[in-house]
């Protein structure tokens, strides 16, 4: 069993970036078990309402158990309270959720991502429970690749064009390097508006203009 979950729960890539409009996350769609590639069209980016998203790295059972239980949270508080989730309260939530299960943990690596009144913001959230938020933030086997894109290129006060090229750049230096990640990209944005997903097509697009295919 601890083969199985140590083969499972790191082949991802998913970042998160805060911009001076908005979030930007995204994701891969590889889903591997040792080196099989066991689906290729995995859902790895969640939206959990207009103003508030998910990336997920691990065992895929764990994530769209929490990833169904965390969207339940979300849209019971803006009932109760006639108002949307702050980003920092679901973070907290699902590291609580973390937290109490030191026996049987979720195999999970997480990035919260969203705009509030606060602004925008990413938070981290690992397998026992710690969230931290920070500026931009990668998780799952390709990581290493995406920060040495992010290290070098990230910048403060980029806009939300901007950061949409810089998170496909940085997938594509992972899914080149990393065998975990790959077939394809999810990448969404978060602003004051909304939530919005890219198709295909415009991403095909965008790496077309960076001479990225």
């Amino acid at each position: 069993m601890t083969d199985i979950i140590e083969q499972t729960k790191k082949g991802t890539t998913t970042l998160g970036m805060v911009c001076k409009d908005g979030v930007v996350l995204a994701s891969e769609r590889r889903a591997t078990m040792g080196t099989l590639i066991a689906h290729k069209s995995t859902k790895k980016l969640y939206q959990l309402d207009e103003s508030i998203g998910l990336t997920t790295a691990g065992l895929v059972g764990d994530l769209q158990t929490l990833a169904r239980y965390i969207k339940a949270e979300v849209e019971l508080y803006k009932l109760k309270r006639g108002a949307r989730m702050p980003v920092a309260a679901c973070a907290t939530l699902l590291s609580n959720i973390l937290s109490g299960r030191r026996m049987f943990p979720y195999w999970v690596q997480l990035v919260v991502g969203g705009v509030d009144a606060t602004g925008p913001s990413v938070y981290s959230l690992d397998m026992a429970g710690g969230s931290i938020p920070d500026t931009y933030v990668t998780t799952g086997s390709g990581s290493p690749y995406v920060y040495g894109v992010l290290e070098d290129q990230y910048r403060e006060n980029m806009d939300l064009k901007e950061g949409v090229d810089l998170a496909i750049r940085a997938l594509s230096a992972a899914i080149k390097r990393d065998a975990a990640s790959g077939n394809g990209m999810d990448i969404a944005t978060i602003t004051k508006k909304g939530f919005v997903r890219l198709d295909d097509k415009e991403v095909e697009k965008r790496m077309s203009a960076m001479k990225l295919t």
